[in-house]
C-alpha cells in the first residue's frame, strides 16, 4: 500500500500553489486597471470598489475550483477520476509561468504610470485647490417635521458663519453649497465647481428639546475622510455644538486663528432657541430674493427680535431686508432706508464687532450718497469677516468702483466670486464692475458666463445690454434689454429698450416712455436717473443733467453714487453742471 501524500504534496499536485500565484497575480493587474484606468475614464468610484471587492471573493473560490478539479487532454475532470501516474507522464507545460511573468510585468508597469500620472493629476488638482479651503454642503433634515428644514439650514449657517470669521480659511458662501445635495457621488466634480479641496456633510435630526447633528469632514478629490463626529445634545447646547465643529474643522486644516477669531467661533448670537429659528427663517428666505419672500423675511426678523431683544444679527438680518425691499417689493425707497438704517445702528450698538452690522450700515451710506461712511463700513464688515461674499461684493461694486478705484474693486469682487463662485448675482457685478472700468469686452464676457449659471436672470440680460451699448454694440444691446423685459416687468429695463431703441433712430420710443415714466409717477416714485437718460437718447443734456441734480437731492445712490464711472453718462464729462456734481457725488476722494 502506498503512502498517503501530506497536505502540502497534494496541494502542488494539485496546481493550487500555481492558481494561487497566478490568481494574486492577475487579479492585482485588474485591480490596477480599475484604480488607474477607470477614473481616468470618470467610471464611478462604486465601480471600483465593486471591482476588488469580487476580486476579493473570487480568490477563496479559485482555490477550491483548483483543489476539486484538474484540466486534462480530455478536459476539466474531478481531481478523485484523474490518475496521478498518468499526470505524471505528461509533459510539463509552462503556460501559467508565463501569465505570471506577464501579469506582474504589465500590474508593475501600470503601478508606475497610474503612480506617476495619478500624482501628477492629484498634484494639479491640489494646485487649483487650496488645502485651507472649505464648503459647507446643506444639511440633511431627518425630524420627521418638514419645518425643521429651517433648522437644518440654520445649524450649518451658524457653521458656516464661524467658519467665514476665520482669515486663514478659504469658506464657500451658502448660496453656491445650497445648489447641491448632501452627501453627493461626484464630490470631485462638486469641489472643482465650488473651488474647495474640503466638504463638510451632515444631517440635523430635532424632536422636542433634543437635536442631533451628524457631521464629516472629506477631503473631495481623495474620498479621504478627514473627520467625523455625532453630537447628541439638548436643544440650548446647539450653539456649543457649531462652535466645536468649527473650531475642529479649523485645527483639521491646520488654520491659524488669532485670539479674536477663537472669540468670534466661540460667540453665542442668542440664548433663545425660538429667536435663532425664527432669525434663520428669515435669512432663509431673504436670500431667495423675491418680492413676496423679503416682506414675509422682515416678519421673522421682527419675530425673532420679539423674542429676543439683544439679538443683534436679527437686526442686521432686518437691516438687510429693508436695504433691497424697494427693488423687490416696490416700497417707499426713503422710508425703507430710514428703516434699514435704525436697525443697523441698533446692531452694531448691541454688538460693535457685528461684520452683517457694519455691512448692512455700509449699503444704507452708500445708498445715502456719503461714499466715505460706505467705503469705512465695507472694510470693517470684510476685515471682521474675511470670507463673506457680500463684503467684498459691495466692497468692490459699490464704494470702490464708484471711487474710481478700478485695481482694487474688481480685485474685491473677483474674491467675492471665488467664495460664491455659482452666485448669479455677484458674478453680474463682476461684469458691470468691468464696465465701470470701461472694460467692455471683459464685461460682456463674464456676463455671458452669468447667463450660462442662470439663464432667467434678467438682472445679467440688462447688464449685458449696457456693456453692449457702451461698446457700440446698439443691436446686441437692444436684444439683451428685450430679454431682459420678458423676464421682469422692471420700469428702469423698460427704460433702459426705450433709451437705445431711440439712438439707433426711434426717437419716439423714448418719448413714449417719458410719457409713461409721468402716468407711473402718479402712483410711485420713479428716479430722476430714468428721464436723465432718456433726454441723453434725445440729446437734450440741460434735461438730462436737471433730472440728474434731482436723482442726487433725493439721495438716489441706488444709481447717482456710480456718477463718475456710469459709462452711460459718458457724454456729459466735461460740462461744468455735471463736473460739479460729480464732485458732490465722490467729494476728496475723486
Amino acid at each position: 500500500m502506498s503512502e498517503k501524500p501530506s497536505f502540502f504534496a497534494e496541494l502542488k499536485r494539485r496546481n493550487v500553489y500555481k492558481v494561487a500565484v497566478a490568481y494574486a497575480v492577475v487579479g492585482w493587474l485588474i485591480a490596477q486597471i480599475a484604480t488607474q484606468i477607470f477614473p481616468f475614464l470618470e467610471i464611478p468610484n462604486w465601480i471600483v470598489r465593486l471591482v476588488i471587492v469580487l476580486i476579493a471573493i473570487g480568490f477563496p473560490i479559485a482555490l477550491v475550483i483548483a483543489w476539486a478539479f484538474e484540466a486534462t487532454p480530455e478536459g476539466i475532470k474531478r481531481t478523485e477520476d484523474v490518475d496521478p501516474a498518468a499526470v505524471a507522464r505528461q509533459p510539463r507545460r509552462h503556460t501559467w509561468i508565463f501569465v505570471v511573468i506577464i501579469g506582474t510585468a504589465l500590474s508593475v508597469g501600470l503601478f508606475f504610470i497610474g503612480r506617476y500620472t495619478a500624482g501628477n493629476r492629484s498634484g494639479a488638482s491640489s494646485a487649483e485647490l487650496p488645502a485651507k479651503s472649505i464648503a459647507v454642503l446643506p444639511f440633511d433634515n431627518l425630524s420627521r417635521d418638514p419645518d425643521n428644514a429651517f433648522f437644518a439650514e440654520g445649524v450649518q449657517d451658524e457653521i458656516l458663519t464661524r467658519l467665514a470669521k476665520v482669515a486663514d480659511l478659504k469658506v464657500i458662501a451658502r448660496t453656491s453649497t445650497q445648489k447641491f445635495k448632501s452627501s453627493p457621488e461626484n464630490l470631485p466634480d462638486i469641489a472643482k465647481q465650488l473651488g474647495a479641496l474640503n466638504i463638510l456633510e451632515g444631517s440635523v435630526q430635532k424632536a422636542n428639546d433634543q437635536v442631533r447633528v451628524n457631521v464629516q469632514l472629506v477631503n473631495a478629490m481623495t474620498n479621504a475622510h478627514l473627520w467625523a463626529e455625532i453630537y447628541d445634545r439638548k436643544l440650548t447646547d446647539i450653539f456649543a455644538v457649531e462652535s466645536d465643529i468649527a473650531k475642529t474643522i479649523a485645527d483639521t486644516l491646520q488654520a491659524k486663528l488669532t485670539g479674536s477669531e477663537k472669540t468670534a467661533i466661540s460667540k453665542e448670537p442668542t440664548a433663545n432657541t425660538e429667536a435663532y429659528e425664527l432669525y434663520h427663517k428669515g435669512r432663509s428666505l431673504w436670500e431667495k430674493r423675491s418680492g413676496d419672500n423679503i416682506p414675509k423675511a422682515i416678519a421673522f426678523y421682527k419675530q425673532a427680535i420679539e423674542r429676543d431683544p439683544n439679538y443683534a444679527l436679527a437686526y442686521a438680518g432686518l437691516a438687510s431686508a429693508y436695504i433691497i425691499l424697494p427693488f423687490w417689493a416696490g416700497a417707499d425707497r426713503l422710508d425703507a432706508y430710514s428703516k434699514a438704517e435704525d436697525a443697523a445702528l441698533k446692531a452694531l450698538h448691541l454688538d460693535s464687532n457685528l461684520a452683517e452690522g457694519h455691512l448692512a450700515l455700509g449699503k444704507v451710506y452708500f445708498w445715502k450718497i456719503d461714499l466715505a461712511a460706505s467705503l469705512r463700513e465695507y472694510q470693517r464688515a470684510a476685515e471682521l469677516k474675511p470670507n463673506d461674499a457680500g463684503a467684498h461684493h459691495w466692497l468692490g461694486n459699490d464704494a470702490l468702483a464708484a471711487l474710481g478705484r478700478f485695481d482694487e474693486a474688481i480685485a474685491e469682487v473677483k474674491r467675492a466670486v471665488e467664495l460664491d463662485p455659482l452666485s448669479p448675482v455677484i458674478n453680474t457685478d463682476l461684469g458691470t464692475t468691468f464696465y465701470y472700468a470701461h472694460r467692455y469686452d471683459e464685461s460682456a464676457r463674464q456676463l455671458r458666463k452669468t447667463l450660462e449659471i442662470d439663464p432667467t436672470f434678467f438682472y445679467a440680460h440688462f447688464n449685458l445690454g449696457i456693456a453692449l451699448q457702451a461698446k457700440g454694440d446698439l443691436s446686441g444691446a437692444i436684444s439683451e434689454y428685450e430679454k431682459a423685459k420678458q423676464l421682469s416687468d422692471n420700469t428702469f429695463v423698460s427704460t433702459l429698450f426705450a433709451q437705445a431703441k431711440a439712438y439707433a433712430g426711434d426717437k419716439d420710443a423714448a418719448l413714449r416712455m417719458l410719457s409713461d415714466l409721468d402716468k407711473i409717477s402718479q402712483s410711485r416714485e420713479v428716479l430722476g436717473y430714468y428721464r436723465a437718460l432718456l433726454y441723453l437718447s434725445l440729446n437734450n443734456k440741460d434735461e438730462a443733467l436737471r433730472w440728474l441734480e434731482q436723482g442726487f437731492k433725493e439721495r438716489d445712490g441706488a444709481d447717482i453714487s456710480w456718477i463718475n464711472v456710469d459709462p452711460l453718462l459718458d457724454s456729459l464729462h466735461g460740462d461744468p453742471r455735471f463736473e460739479s456734481l460729480v464732485q458732490k457725488v465722490v467729494g476728496d476722494k475723486k
